[in-house]
């Protein structure tokens, strides 16, 4: 029987967090690749697949597409495919992708602002995670 409750009580903490606005949706765009992602589309849309990757240069083919695949599915990104020969593919930002674009831009701000206080603050601690 604990078993059981436990099982159910695990089941339910799992949902709750399932559902939970931030730690569901920021987790999708939150990384440093999908934020880089939104800027340069913000900045050169539309923009097609390899442009993009030049314009980030140190990200991987595989990276960028599965990045560029999650910004779709959450309705981040708009993949648009022409049937030319060769087939051409642009990439831009939907409405809630552009409605994104001023948070990550303060957030950027913010970083550049305290980033030094930040680092100073790792190296008293230790931390080997300096940028």
């Amino acid at each position: 029987m604990k078993v059981v409750v436990k099982m159910r009580r695990k089941e339910l903490l799992n949902s709750i967090i399932e559902i939970c606005p931030v730690r569901n949706v920021v987790a999708r765009f939150g990384n440093k690749w999908a934020l880089l992602v939104i800027l340069v589309l913000s900045e050169n849309e539309p923009i097609r697949y390899n442009e993009l990757g030049r314009k980030i240069p140190d990200i991987s083919s595989r990276v960028l597409s599965n990045t560029l695949r999650i910004l779709e599915a959450d309705g981040l990104v708009l993949r648009k495919f022409y049937q030319e020969v060769p087939p051409r593919v642009e990439y831009s930002l939907t409405d809630t992708g552009l409605s994104l674009v001023p948070i990550i831009l303060e957030l950027t701000a913010w970083a550049q602002k305290n980033m030094r206080t930040i680092i100073e603050h790792r190296n008293k601690a230790g931390s080997k995670d300096e940028v």
